[in-house]
């Protein structure tokens, strides 16, 4: 067996093992990389890929990007709505638009964007690659670990069929949710249905010209439905999710079904007919584990508590996770004390998250004439009703170590 890690751990130099190379596990490969640790980065695939479709890069999960050092990248892969543009169920014309733009940069100090995935993850491997302490493995076939003293000891299997083996000061698991350290490390339970099938395509933008804005998002309401749909400029699309409440085992390969009266205003009916052919669909799951860690092994982003994306943040929980488990597993005593500060400082606030993506999904998916109430408190609340709204979310900045809130 070969060793992988030979240094010893110190509070100067540590040895930190991070399972997973999507978000969480990149960025806060990126955030310990800047800390002066030692990272090992396992990944499965054999490289990065395109899979995914678009994701929504809040402002909340903007500053932790800015801080470290990703501004100009990111606003180079990305794009920023003027607004959403809320279509109610058979309306030709939306409500609104709720202001995002320079209206979500003025409050909050950092702008709301959308972007697709694998231009997120590109972003942060080419920061990770700029750094000497980190080794990233791609297309490792598995690995075990198993606490020694206050540290862990691991065996990774290679593509190659050889093994090596390391011991670091912690293993933290960024590996989804299907998480393999929750479930076969920690002993917690499997992710399970929510209940919702998303449906995703992405489009060429023309497909949608003169139909909807290209400078929003357009967001579709109806009876046990919504759409998402916003442009990716710099890659000439446009991102489509439809999420139906339907069991996983009701979901046919080819067309999300929302229902008769669908038709009624026309411009979802445009996009679906642009998107034939072009659908995958995911069954919508959750985790939430009793615990994030046991001694030197934890969690972060989905593997520790994937919710529903009705609030869009899985991706800004997973960012401000790396951005607050960073520095404490480069300050703390032990990886045990580091987990166990991150998850007092992290599970109130991410329980408030899926709390209120849970209700989004009530709300949103609301029949007629309950939705009648729905669109009222929407006009009502005006241009900038949902940022007053939401401060509390889209104003907190985890790299300033307090959760300052900016709103």
């Amino acid at each position: 067996m070969q060793p992988l890690a030979q240094r010893a751990d110190t509070s100067e130099t540590r040895t930190i093992y991070v399972v997973g190379a999507g978000i969480a596990g990149l960025t806060l490969t990126l955030a310990l990389a800047k800390f002066g640790a030692r990272v090992v980065l396992l990944e499965r695939a054999s490289a990065l890929s395109e899979v995914g479709a678009g994701l929504q890069v809040s402002p909340n999960a903007r500053q932790v990007l800015n801080g470290l050092g990703l501004d100009r990248p990111i606003a180079d892969a990305s794009f920023e709505p003027a607004g959403i543009d809320v279509y109610p169920h058979g309306a030709g014309r939306p409500i609104g638009p709720l202001l995002l733009g320079a209206a979500a940069e003025r409050r909050f100090g950092a702008p709301y964007a959308v972007m697709h995935r694998a231009d997120l993850v590109d972003v942060l491997y080419r920061a990770c690659r700029r750094f000497a302490n980190v080794d990233m493995l791609f297309g490792i076939k598995g690995f075990s670990a198993e606490v020694q003293g206050t540290g862990v000891a691991l065996e990774i299997t290679e593509a190659d069929g050889r093994t090596r083996g390391g011991r670091g000061f912690a293993l933290v698991g960024a590996d989804g949710v299907h998480s393999q350290v929750r479930t076969q490390l920690l002993g917690e339970a499997a992710a399970r249905p929510t209940g919702s099938v998303a449906w995703r395509a992405m489009l060429p933008a023309g497909t949608v010209a003169g139909v909807l804005s290209p400078q929003n998002t357009s967001l579709m309401l109806g009876s046990g439905y919504h759409g998402v749909i916003y442009p990716l400029p710099h890659r000439d699309q446009v991102n489509v999710v439809v999420i139906t409440r339907q069991r996983p085992s009701d979901a046919s390969s080819s067309a999300p079904r929302i229902g008769w009266s669908l038709t009624r205003s026309g411009r979802l009916e445009a996009v679906l007919a642009a998107a034939e052919g072009r659908w995958s669909h995911w069954p919508l799951l959750e985790a939430r584990p009793r615990a994030w860690h046991r001694g030197p092994i934890g969690l972060v982003g989905d593997a520790a508590h994937a919710m529903p994306p009705f609030q869009a943040q899985g991706a800004a929980m997973a960012i401000e996770d790396a951005a607050t488990l960073a520095p404490l597993l480069v300050s703390q005593p032990s990886a045990e004390a580091a987990f166990a500060r991150y998850g007092a400082a992290r599970r109130g606030r991410v329980e408030r998250v899926r709390k209120q993506s849970s209700a989004n999904g009530r709300i949103f998916h609301l029949p007629w004439p309950l939705s009648v109430a729905r669109d009222t408190v929407v006009r009502l609340g005006g241009g900038e009703g949902q940022l007053r709204r939401l401060g509390w979310l889209y104003g907190h900045n985890a790299m300033d170590g307090t959760g300052h809130k900016r709103d």
